[in-house]
């Protein structure tokens, strides 16, 4: 243990989380903390709750258990077998932690490095404790969202909040709010893109980056998160020198009745081959790590849409996840945004 003396600062890099098994019971337990935060469904709790706990609450967990198990041992390979993965995290807490073993050994001793997640476990009090228990009076915190949202990362800043609200002793905190413009961001998901391109026998008619959707009425409400969005895409446009036409913007993961950003995803795609596109590769540049909303929203099911609807060849680009050009970024984002003046610039050279 850190004596807190040792004044070492934490960073505690946060996620939204996943379930703790692909099994309905944990699944319903994580989306029964998810879907009461008022960031991310803002309906009026009377006719909120009745419909989450009435019919939600008793039908969804078992359809996304599902669609866990399809993923859960991925993307170390579907060679696995049930019980070599079984009992391991979902894949985004996994990447997760190897992210931050990726930015820990780049900060070596001038930083501890947690995670948490915004649902589920870890939490975001537990990664606190830890950080309190080695010393850390001050905690810089890493929303690994390149894009602001107030269902994400404002949440997130909920979260903090409200795990520190009890607590006698409560850290200096700083927090990095978005990151979806910076060059070495933009540069990594490039790079990125140019190296997956690479490997393919063929040529993609059109990049469709497809970020996680939002209800319009948050981004007509004042929500920066769509405008955000689009200037990330335009900026990799350039950077890769592709046309309007060969790098296009959709949005996924839409949920109920209302009318959510678009263009949608899943929609786009059905109209593609029709139009003459008859080869997509989608890239998720709103993801760091790869989840369920990456590989089985989009690399299987949105591939099923895109073949039933006469699409010939389609792949998907991976998050950049544990890359190491993301690791760079990560920690040199930590040092200027997080431990600048808490560190000294000897320590952080």
């Amino acid at each position: 243990m850190t004596a807190a003396s040792d004044n070492i600062p934490g960073i505690l890099m946060v996620n939204l989380g996943s379930p703790e098994a692909a099994e309905t019971k944990a699944v319903r337990k994580y989306l029964f903390q998810f879907l009461h935060d008022k960031r991310v469904i803002d309906t009026t709790r009377w006719l909120w709750c009745p419909i989450l706990h009435g019919i939600i609450l008793r039908v969804r967990p078992a359809k996304s258990a599902k669609a866990y198990k399809k993923i859960w041992h991925l993307p170390e390979g579907e060679g696995d077998s049930p019980e070599a993965w079984a009992d391991k995290e979902a894949p985004l807490v996994r990447i997760t932690r190897a992210q931050a073993e990726g930015v820990q050994a780049r900060l070596g001793g001038s930083a501890h490095v947690e995670i948490a997640m915004r649902y589920g476990n870890p939490s975001i009090g537990d990664a606190l404790d830890r950080l309190k228990a080695k010393g850390c009076t001050r905690i810089g915190i890493l929303p690994m969202y390149p894009q602001f949202a107030g269902a994400t990362t404002a949440s997130i800043y909920d979260g903090v909040a409200k795990a520190l609200m009890k607590r006698m002793d409560v850290p200096e905190l700083r927090f990095v709010r978005d990151y979806y413009r910076d060059p070495r961001f933009i540069a990594a998901l490039g790079e990125g893109l140019k190296s997956h391109l690479a490997g393919l026998d063929w040529t993609p008619d059109v990049v469709m980056t497809s970020y996680h959707g939002l209800p319009q009425s948050y981004v007509d409400n004042g929500d920066p998160y769509q405008g955000e969005c689009i200037a990330t895409t335009d900026l990799l446009r350039d950077y890769m020198g592709m046309s309007a036409h060969e790098m296009q913007t959709t949005f996924q993961s839409r949920f109920g009745p209302k009318a959510w950003l678009q263009p949608y995803t899943d929609k786009t795609l059905e109209v593609m081959p029709e139009q003459g596109v008859k080869k997509v590769a989608v890239m998720m540049p709103g993801f760091a790590a790869d989840c369920l909303e990456t590989l089985e929203e989009i690399a299987m099911e949105a591939y099923e849409t895109f073949e039933e609807h006469g699409g010939e060849k389609f792949t998907t680009v991976p998050c950049l996840n544990n890359d190491a050009a993301h690791l760079d970024f990560l920690a040199e984002l930590v040092k200027e945004k997080l431990l600048a003046g808490w560190v000294s610039e000897a320590a952080l050279a």
